[in-house]
């Protein structure tokens, strides 16, 4: 029964736990101020539905309005021009381990057709490197395929496993046949084997993302000659375009068919803004955090959610790291304590090893950044903000 004259930290702390919100703001665009954006947001949000802003609590802002308000857009025509003055207009170039996207790699491969003669890429089988499917899996293993050493080309691969194998099975597009389409100097090969591409061109450029780097060193190791990652492609600082000096072209969306939105720059700086100016409006440290994709993994279609470089690009300190908790269960079910006993040991943080067993020590930032991403959808809910209360406390706070 609610009792009016409960004092709000009883009724939402004492008796709720962690609490997400998503906020609402203006449309953000080029140019705007992000920081005083975010923070009248969640203002004007705890005045209309009656939160308190508290030390500790989490705000985290997607990428894609931040790379927005930076301005922070390339166009096909500026990834042809790097592509070109890293290779050169005539080099025959090797992609390697693209993912399958529309929206995250056909723009760059367009432009990546226009800088030099000819591209061959080379696709991983049965899946890309974050789960969409290239071909059924129980083909490979109907047909006895040794994925680590078989090579096809496009056409080969069709009549092997039919040409209907690269339909995707949700989205209903045939990706390979699409990026066939993009230019007619791309050739594609599936094989598993990095050096593969090799073969073909010592002119390498990795596309991976997250095995990035050891591709990288593998294809060195293996000779070749000219070999760069998605993140070295408009990664040079100016003034004239977008760029990223971390993570270049990774992490980018197609916004036009012939404009990529980049992942954000300086985004250490813009969540350390943030804090402050929190801090000085309402005197509470909350935790400030960019976010893109969560990294999670769809049961039912397998594929992995996180097509960008990193779940957060940024966060303030007290963001780092894992958590410190106890697995509530272990307490109750097996050290037969008392509940008194039990609020004591959680309230000294004095966690042993075992008490942890089934607690899955991934970091902060992963964790939240994937609860914020899942909390602001990628469609139209026009909530780029999401205030978490709550995630740092246990079952002893009050």
């Amino acid at each position: 029964m609610f009792h009016p004259e409960a004092s709000e930290k009883e009724v939402d702390m004492r008796h709720v736990g962690v609490v997400t919100r998503g906020i609402r703001t203006p449309i953000v665009r080029r140019g705007d101020s992000l920081v005083d954006i975010v923070v009248n947001s969640i203002d004007e949000a705890a005045q209309a539905e009656g939160f308190t802003i508290q030390d500790h609590d989490i705000v985290a802002v997607t990428e894609s309005v931040l790379a927005k308000s930076q301005g922070n857009f390339v166009t096909i025509h500026d990834v042809s021009a790097d592509i070109e003055e890293k290779y050169g207009k005539d080099a025959t170039l090797g992609v390697l381990f693209p993912i399958l996207s529309r929206n995250r790699f056909s723009l760059i491969l367009n432009g990546i057709a226009r800088g030099v003669k000819k591209v061959i890429i080379q696709l991983s089988y049965p899946h890309d490197e974050v789960g969409n499917p290239v071909v059924n899996p129980l083909e490979i293993f109907a047909k006895g395929i040794n994925t680590t050493t078989q090579v096809f080309n496009d056409t080969a691969f069709r009549e092997t496993f039919g040409y209907e194998s690269t339909i995707h099975p949700f989205t209903g597009v045939d990706i390979v046949n699409y990026y066939h389409s993009i230019n007619d100097n791309i050739e594609i090969i599936f094989a598993n084997d990095p050096k593969e591409i090799l073969n073909y061109t010592d002119n390498v450029l990795i596309a991976s993302i997250h095995t990035r780097e050891r591709d990288k060193e593998l294809i060195q190791a293996a000779g070749g000659k000219k070999v760069y990652t998605l993140a070295d492609v408009l990664s040079d600082r100016t003034e004239e375009r977008g760029f990223n000096a971390e993570f270049g072209v990774l992490g980018s969306n197609a916004s036009t068919d012939e404009i990529l939105k980049l992942f954000p720059r300086d985004s250490q700086d813009f969540v350390d803004a943030v804090q402050r100016l929190f801090f000085q409006r309402f005197g509470k440290q909350v935790e400030v955090m960019v976010f893109g994709d969560g990294a999670f993994k769809d049961p039912v279609a397998g594929i992995w959610e996180l097509a960008d470089p990193v779940v957060s690009p940024a966060y303030t300190p007290g963001l780092a790291g894992t958590p410190n908790e106890y697995k509530l269960k272990y307490l109750v079910d097996d050290s037969g304590l008392s509940d008194e006993e039990i609020r004591k040991k959680l309230t000294n943080r004095n966690i042993e090893q075992a008490a942890t067993l089934g607690t899955t020590p991934r970091r902060i930032p992963d964790l939240v950044g994937s609860l914020a991403d899942l909390t602001s959808g990628s469609g139209d809910k026009g909530t780029p903000v999401v205030y978490i209360q709550g995630y740092f406390d246990n079952y002893a706070d009050e």
